[in-house]
């Protein structure tokens, strides 16, 4: 990943001269970004690389990532970056990097690269069935409120929002690696959360959980091993040792993340921050070349140039 990370800012910040600008076009071609070879749909023949003035580089990548996009390849290579490492910088910090002149051009290109990791993530969701547990992961269940915070009470509050406020969580633990399953609920009652456990954690699983009703006495007779923490009591059970804090480290890192980017303002766009969370955890950290060596992966594959 390290080798892939450095390049890629080197080709960030290229000068804007001829030179620079191909150096960046023949970098993103041999990653397969942008296509080296276009035909002509008249004659067959093989096609020249034209200059257009309209666009900030000077060429009109058609089929590709930046087709109709107004801003500069290095700029986007910069963002590309930002985005995998979890966009910690604020949109006002991008602007003055010169990355997009706007909040909703950096809105806009968050928006694209999400799609990009939530349409993989459904995939995987298809061939994998997504699944957990068994004899060296357990999992740590629990639900949380990610509902939108409005600023000093002010704004709008959809009645229909209000009710959709519940996320529940699996955590599967198995050594240093955490996957978690996210889904929005709109009830934490047993036939909502139990029919999500069992899709997706394999029978034989040890679970833990708090004593929550929706639980008790159901997944045992499951084939799981359930074990239970009474947190109006301890935080750790004495007497089996089991603990929710894996998952309750985890629930501040991912509200942290959602309520940052301000993805929790509607239900499809935190739908869509929670696949990616998944998309991360699951897909990204897993690639051989880290998250931004999968993000490079997916883009390829959803726009085949």
């Amino acid at each position: 990943m390290a080798g892939l990370m450095t390049k890629l800012l080197l080709m960030a910040v290229q000068k804007p001269s001829k030179n620079g600008k191909l150096k960046v076009i023949k970098w993103l071609q041999k990653k397969k970004l942008l296509t080296s070879r276009v035909l002509c749909s008249r004659c067959g023949q093989k096609m020249k690389l034209t200059r257009n003035s309209k666009i900030s580089d000077g060429y009109n990548w058609t089929g590709s990532l930046f087709e109709k996009s107004k801003i500069s390849l290095p700029s986007w290579l910069t963002f590309i970056y930002r985005f995998s490492q979890g966009l910690h910088l604020r949109q006002i910090d991008m602007m003055q990097d010169r990355i997009a002149r706007s909040s909703k051009t950096l809105s806009r290109m968050a928006k694209v690269l999400r799609k990009i990791c939530t349409k993989a993530m459904k995939e995987y969701q298809k061939r994998r069935r997504q699944q957990m547990g068994g004899q060296q992961e357990f999992v740590v269940i629990d639900e949380s409120n990610f509902r939108h915070k409005r600023k000093y009470g002010r704004g709008r509050a959809s009645t229909t929002w209000r009710r959709r406020k519940w996320v529940f969580g699996m955590l599967g633990v198995k050594h240093n690696l955490r996957r978690p399953i996210l889904r929005l609920v709109t009830r934490r009652s047993r036939n909502h959360l139990i029919p999500i456990i069992v899709k997706h954690v394999r029978p034989g699983t040890i679970l833990i959980s708090d004593e929550w009703r929706a639980y008790r006495g159901v997944l045992a007779n499951m084939g799981y091993r359930h074990f239970t923490v009474n947190h109006s009591h301890w935080f750790v059970d004495p007497n089996t040792g089991a603990h929710s804090q894996h998952l309750e480290r985890a629930w501040l890192s991912y509200k942290t993340r959602v309520w940052r980017l301000r993805g929790n303002r509607t239900e499809k766009m935190l739908k869509e921050h929670l696949t990616l969370i998944e998309w991360t955890n699951w897909l990204g950290e897993r690639h051989r070349r880290g998250v931004l060596g999968r993000l490079f992966r997916d883009i390829y594959h959803q726009f085949p140039v």
